[in-house]
Order: structure tokens, then sequence, then C-alpha cells
């Protein structure tokens, strides 16, 4: 269950409607994938054909926080406490829908803290609140965590899944070597040694008349 956010009107309905048009049902599938091999729910097919990647099947999955949780705890473990009152079922909706976000904003804390940037995580609202949903938004972080769990030693997941992490190529260069290549770039931009103003008329020069 998500909440529900008033309906946009106008520049705010077509700027929503533009990034829901971001959505891709196959990237919605390879996330939903990687999340049943790492976790092994059964709330997701074990065979990527039988995924269902549609907006509306992804939203109903993934928003109550419950699968990413798990997603979290399996790549870094230890950091949720399952017998928290956040994962006790709620009798009363709004406690509920307040238990849901609560998850949400655990994951994309937890997945922080593993190494992914927070530009590539999402507000809650992107994934729990109807009418303010970007879900495209919540399958790059998916497919971020997966390209840094990859990374990490002890990974027991799919390896080569996605795309490897790009590495910084590192150099340490001695003194002698930086000198050696600021006296390069000095002969590339050639010498002013020896050069003067002297004799230089820029522009035309100003008689002055008795």
């Amino acid at each position: 269950m998500s909440s529900t956010r008033a309906g946009k009107s106008g520049l705010a309905a077509e700027a929503q409607k533009k990034i829901e048009s971001n959505f891709d049902p196959e990237e919605a599938v390879r996330c939903l994938h990687w999340i049943q091999l790492i976790t092994g729910t059964d709330q997701i097919p074990s065979s990527a054909p039988a995924i269902d990647g549609s907006h509306d099947a992804f939203h109903r999955i993934l928003s109550d926080g419950n699968i990413l949780c798990k997603l979290i705890d399996t790549l870094l473990p230890g950091k949720i406490n399952w017998g928290d009152k956040t994962f006790q079922p709620a009798k009363i909706e709004a406690m509920k829908i307040m238990r849901e976000r609560e998850r949400i904003a655990m994951f994309t804390k937890l997945v922080q803290e593993y190494g992914v940037s927070d530009t590539a995580t999402f507000p809650t609202e992107s994934l729990h609140e109807k009418g303010a949903l970007n879900l495209a938004q919540v399958c790059t972080c998916i497919r971020t965590l997966g390209i840094e769990a990859q990374s990490k030693p002890g990974y027991n997941g799919p390896d080569g899944y996605w795309p490897r992490k790009s590495e910084k190529n590192v150099r340490d260069f001695s003194e002698d070597q930086l000198k050696a290549g600021q006296s390069v770039i000095s002969l590339q931009y050639g010498s002013t040694k020896g050069a003067s103003q002297a004799g230089m008329n820029i522009g035309k020069s100003r008689s002055i008349m008795d």
C-alpha cells in the first residue's frame, strides 16, 4: 500500500508524465531479477522471463520497502534490526503507510553507507507516493547498488551481471618527473627569456604639438 498525493495539473502534470515516461520495463525486470538472485525472495519469480516489469508491478513489489531492506541486509549484514517496530504489522492504515516510508528511507540511507552516491538514490516519494513516482530513478539506484556490490570483496551475487565499476587510474610522479614535465610545457609554448617591450608600438602614436 502506498500513499497518494493529490493529482497534479497543468505543467506539473506534464512534468510528472515526462518523468514516468523514462521508466524502462526491461531495466525494471533486470533490477527485480538481480534482487531475486541476491535475496532469494519468493515474491519475485526466479526466472527473468516470468517477471512482470510493468510500471504498476514494479511499484507493487517494492513500494512497502520490505524487499529493499532484505536486499541491503544481504549486502550489508547487521545493519537492520528485524525486530524493530518498523517491520511489525500495523493495524491502522496511517501507521502502515508510515512504516512503509520508514523502511524505504532506511534502505536509501544504508545504500549510501554501502557506497552509492546521494545523487544515485531517490526520495521516499519517488517509490511510495502515487502522483510523485519516479521509478526510473529507483531503477538507477538499484543498478548503481549492483555495480557497487560487484566491486566488494566477498560478493556472492552473479558476477558480471552489471557493468564493471570504473576504477581511478592514480599515478604518482617523482619531483624530477614533475620538473621535466614543466620544462616540456615551457618549450611547447615558447620561451620569453630576454624578451622585452622595448621598441614595441601598440596602436597609433600620439603627437603633442606646441
